[in-house]
């Protein structure tokens, strides 16, 4: 008989990545800032959480160390979440914040955050939300994204909750870990943020604009350090034929 190709029922999936998010691990220790990326203040009001590259275990990595402070480390970009759903990085923490419960307004801070922006029509939102943005923007002096996905270190809440922003509902927290077992070590996080967003936000997500790290202690006022590792968007490919002869 002649051969057949048969395509597998199972196709693998391949993540493949996108070499646009500027790579920690390509940077050298003592460098101000790693390439693409650039500080973040929450509010001129606020002290900023010091952001420096060290090296751990022989790879260069962002260390975050926050002493009643909120700052953080954005890099623009322009991705198709379509094409690039998936977002993987590395962090660790040294020690959780005893006092921190990001479900309270007053105790909303994390030893890490891994931020993720989304373009979209800001007009088209509620009034209460356009007033919010304006705010912001009085505030800051920067204009708030359209949505943002924010994946949190908790110390309570369950890993994948969500978790609403208490002074808008364009923020959306998702607890990638949770609690003190894998304190100390660093963790390796994927993340479909297309499913994420679509979870958090009951839309579909627009372009990703930003990439940001962001450790806070502002709201307790307690003291942490905490490491980043590489950042990367990755793409699912399409499933590969398998062919049999007969």
């Amino acid at each position: 008989m002649p051969a057949c190709a048969i395509i597998s029922p199972e196709p693998k999936l391949e993540a493949v990545m996108l070499p646009r998010v500027g790579s920690f691990s390509d940077s050298h220790p003592g460098e101000t800032l790693p390439r693409g990326w650039k500080k973040w203040k929450l509010s001129r009001f606020k002290k900023a959480t010091e952001y420096k590259l060290v090296n751990d275990g022989g790879k260069t990595v962002v260390k975050a160390s926050a002493d009643a402070s909120a700052s953080g480390l954005v890099h623009p970009l322009q991705i198709d979440s379509k094409i690039y759903p998936l977002l993987s990085w590395r962090w660790k923490v040294t020690q959780l914040i005893a006092a921190a419960d990001n479900t309270t307004k007053h105790a909303e801070d994390s030893p890490v955050r891994v931020l993720v922006s989304f373009d979209g029509d800001v007009d088209g939102l509620p009034l209460a939300e356009r007033v919010f943005f304006d705010n912001f923007r009085l505030l800051t002096g920067q204009q708030m994204p359209y949505a943002t996905l924010v994946y949190i270190w908790e110390n309570r809440a369950p890993r994948g909750a969500v978790i609403p922003n208490l002074h808008t509902s364009r923020v959306k927290m998702i607890v990638a870990e949770s609690g003190h077992k894998e304190v100390g070590a660093w963790q390796e996080v994927t993340r479909n943020v297309r499913e994420d967003y679509r979870r958090a936000f009951g839309e579909e997500p627009g372009t990703i604009i930003a990439i940001g790290i962001m450790t806070d202690t502002d709201n307790t006022g307690d003291q942490v350090q905490a490491y980043y590792g590489d950042i990367a968007f990755h793409r699912i490919a399409p499933p590969r034929a398998t062919s049999t002869s007969k």
